[in-house]
């Protein structure tokens, strides 16, 4: 009689709880009759997720199962893991439940689960440094052609969910929350003067408007935006597109990776890996080409998208979007100099789309000022 397997769960929260033991409880629910013989460690990357690079000595089943040697184990290692273990769920969801689903080119998993009690997610993934990709890098801006490359790629993905309700209880992404919704949320309760203030002096405070200083702005923006969102589309969202997650495949093809899907308006996404993605001068030269291609792709998966220039003030409406992640985006998670990059970009972008008017908010904060 064959012995029943070991449980997965609870799932480790320290490195060295990554065991070949483990990992083949891990993998042996989808690939029965593998077992791990011995798991090396390789290197280690720390950051928002710790990312375990490991040498796995596979048996047969294994190796037929097509689990390569060089694997990455990527979970919640950190002292602050537990604390933003919400963020672990949603990678998790992205790779169980969206990638089977979406055209998307991401990385292979071969397990995903959370784990409630532990607060913890963990994913085996393959490894995209052996893969032999090419990475993409927030301080080295795409070219307005690679950008409609990943714009044709996020339309297909956007359309696996745009109008398809597939956000009610008992559909496929009734797990997802509101990406406004959370900014929202995090702006009125947790977003203090003190930590804002912090922000606004610091080097990527020095790269942004003053127009956009004040808490009392970013906090009446967010809640605009909120409001907003609920009259436009609303679809599945990679969540988080800026080029430290982008990849080019080895076949030219663009990839995507650490995934943070939530629910929101297309165009807040559109806006934020354009104006994220590209050189200032080369944003204002083509972004409503760009926006015009990725309505016509849109168009191409049988949806009817918005007018180009309605599509536009959402593009410009939902830039404040980028601009508050990258303000007061902890430099645990991103260097400096790459909050300053992307906190200007933003900063720019909303100045030339007038994103207060369009929010409604310049007669509030600044009167007539122009």
């Amino acid at each position: 009689m064959a012995q029943p397997a070991e449980p997965y769960l609870p799932l480790p929260t320290t490195l060295d709880a990554i065991t070949a033991r483990w990992l083949t409880a891990a993998l042996a629910p989808a690939h029965p009759g593998v077992v791990v013989e011995r798991a090396e460690q390789v290197d280690i990357q720390h950051g928002t997720c710790t990312k375990l690079r490991l040498r796995l000595g596979l048996n047969a089943a294994g190796r037929a199962a097509g689990i390569p040697e060089l694997v990455i184990v990527k979970g919640g290692f950190e002292p602050h893991s537990r604390a933003m273990h919400y963020m672990h769920g949603h990678e998790v969801h992205a790779y169980a439940d969206v990638a089977p689903r979406s055209p998307l080119r991401v990385p292979r998993s071969w397990f995903a689960a959370y784990d409630e009690a532990a607060r913890q997610g963990i994913i085996i993934m393959e490894d995209l440094v052996a893969r032999g990709v090419r990475w993409c890098h927030p301080q080295r801006p795409l070219s307005p052609e690679a950008v409609a490359q990943r714009l044709s790629a996020l339309a297909g993905h956007h359309a696996v969910s745009w109008g398809a309700d597939m956000f009610a209880p008992g559909r496929p992404f009734a797990w997802a929350s509101g990406l406004i919704e959370g900014f929202d949320r995090y702006g009125r309760e947790l977003l203090t003067a003190e930590v804002w203030q912090g922000y606004v002096e610091s080097a990527r405070g020095a790269a942004a408007s003053t127009r956009f200083h004040a808490l009392g702005w970013m906090k009446a923006a967010l809640g605009a935006m909120l409001a907003l969102s609920h009259e436009v589309p609303r679809v599945l969202l990679h969540g988080d597109t800026h080029l430290g997650n982008c990849y080019e495949d080895i076949d030219g093809t663009p990839g995507f990776f650490d995934s943070q899907p939530h629910y929101g308006p297309a165009l807040a996404e559109v806006a934020y890996h354009v104006t994220g993605a590209l050189d200032a001068a080369d944003r204002r030269a083509h972004e409503r080409a760009l926006v015009a291609h990725y309505c016509a792709e849109i168009a191409r998966h049988g949806i009817r998208p918005p007018d180009l220039d309605e599509a536009m003030r959402q593009f410009g409406a939902f830039l404040a979007v980028g601009y508050c992640i990258f303000l007061v985006n902890a430099a645990d998670f991103q260097p400096e100099a790459i909050n300053t990059a992307y906190t200007a970009r933003f900063s720019q972008a909303m100045l030339d789309h007038g994103t207060s008017a369009l929010l409604g908010l310049d007669q509030l904060f600044f009167g007539t000022r122009v």
